[in-house]
């Protein structure tokens, strides 16, 4: 039987999460995001979705002013209180249902999560986003390309066109959504919450900026 439940797979793979940005030929390319993510975020009071074991947050932090990093999984939570910057803290919380005493922040930040937003519901939760944290909030995405020869295949495409890879972590078998928009579909999603987009790309990564409207 293939598992779809991304929280369980999350769990199973805490240990192995960063490990990804540790492959030698992704160092350029993540040097180069990371230094234009810390200049976005100088100053920011910022809200990290979805922050997983941490990896992200470490260094926002060291320009942010403060960091308010939010996750549904306590196990990855769990890793990331491990080595907590000054100026940040975690909490559990679920980037799908943000409350509505989420808070007051500047920024809105998530790496590696935008690809498992159903591509039906995007407009949906940016609307939500919008309403939780108001406008002009800056927006800060980063996610990865598909590199052929190392991104994991696609197994099926869905009738919505979300794609879905086949992982295997230990003697179990995950189906997890990992989406790849192309920049024409990002600002064609993002436009009606979401002004001033703008999108880069190196070979590895993308990244998303804007305010929200």
């Amino acid at each position: 039987m293939i598992n779809q439940d991304l929280n369980t797979y999350y769990t199973n793979t805490a240990a192995e999460l960063e490990n990804a940005y540790n492959e030698p030929e992704r160092q350029d390319d993540l040097e180069a995001i990371a230094e234009r993510v810390a200049d976005l975020l100088d100053g920011h009071t910022v809200l990290e979705l979805a922050c997983g074991t941490g990896y992200w947050t470490r260094r926002i932090a060291a320009s942010a002013d403060s960091v308010h990093a939010i996750d549904i999984n306590e196990t990855l939570l769990a890793l990331a209180r491990e080595e907590t910057p000054d100026n940040a803290t975690y909490a559990q919380g679920d980037a799908f249902d943000l409350p509505a005493a989420v808070g007051q922040y500047t920024a809105v930040f998530a790496a590696g999560w935008w690809s498992h937003v159903r591509r039906e519901q995007a407009e949906k939760y940016l609307a939500h986003l919008r309403a939780q944290l108001g406008k002009d909030v800056l927006l800060v995405l980063v996610d990865n390309c598909y590199v052929e020869g190392s991104t994991t295949v696609t197994a099926r495409t869905d009738l919505e066109g979300n794609t879905f890879q086949l992982r295997q972590v230990g003697s179990e078998r995950f189906e997890v959504m990992e989406n790849f928009p192309t920049d024409s579909y990002l600002r064609k999603k993002f436009a009606g919450a979401v002004r001033e987009i703008r999108v880069r790309r190196n070979d590895h990564y993308w990244l998303l900026t804007g305010r929200l409207k």
